[in-house]
């Protein structure tokens, strides 16, 4: 189960991958339940996304309200 922090992370991640700091310890959460990955980009930093496993885990909460 996913604490709200990690939840709300991974909504953010949804809406606006660049606005979230890749070394945020929610991520590792979210990485270890492969809800998430992180694309290395040229420059060296990585980027979180949102991967098929999270927006089935966002499709699923728009469905219980």
């Amino acid at each position: 189960m996913l604490s709200p922090h990690e939840f709300a992370t991974l909504m953010l991640l949804k809406d606006a991958p660049d606005q979230i700091d890749p070394d945020r310890a929610d991520l590792e959460a979210l990485l270890e339940r492969q809800l998430i990955t992180l694309e290395k980009l040229t420059s060296g930093q990585r980027r979180p996304l949102v991967t098929l496993n999270g927006h089935s885990v966002l499709k699923a909460a728009a469905r219980i309200r």
